[in-house]
């Protein structure tokens, strides 16, 4: 906040509202794992609000979103490759013994609280339903 960074200042701010408030909302503080929840939330906000802003062809606003995007990118761990992401859910299907996509569940279960930060969920479910169906 020193350095007079602008945008780092604001999205950090708007970052610790949003946990701030979480916190106040459960009545307790959060873990870690929470708060990587909420930095993903955040990111995944501000995407869906450069889409709107490329609809209403508001480069501003896409270049902002972007910046925030960047810099809370720097407080989450390094995401998981996608070779790294089809190897980790290939061994959780294996070890729940999951043969079909009705079996999903059991493996997002299980593979969810392994990648939390890492990997979004939408992601995460795309490569399980494939592997999933490939073997089906």
């Amino acid at each position: 906040m020193r350095a007079n960074d602008d945008v780092h200042r604001r999205t950090l701010r708007m970052a610790l509202t949003a946990i701030k408030l979480s916190e106040v909302e459960k009545g307790a503080a959060l873990d870690e794992n929470g708060i990587m929840a909420i930095l993903q939330k955040e990111i995944k906000n501000r995407r869906e609000s450069i889409q709107d802003a490329q609809r209403a062809n508001r480069p501003d606003l896409i270049a902002d979103n972007e910046a925030e995007i960047k810099v809370l990118e720097g407080y989450l761990p390094k995401p998981l490759s996608s070779e790294e992401l089809t190897e980790l859910a290939r061994s959780v299907i294996a070890e729940v013994g999951a043969t079909s996509p009705a079996d999903m569940g059991k493996v997002m279960k299980v593979l969810l609280p392994r990648v939390q930060g890492k990997a979004p969920g939408d992601q995460v479910s795309l490569v399980v339903r494939s592997i999933l169906q490939q073997s089906h």
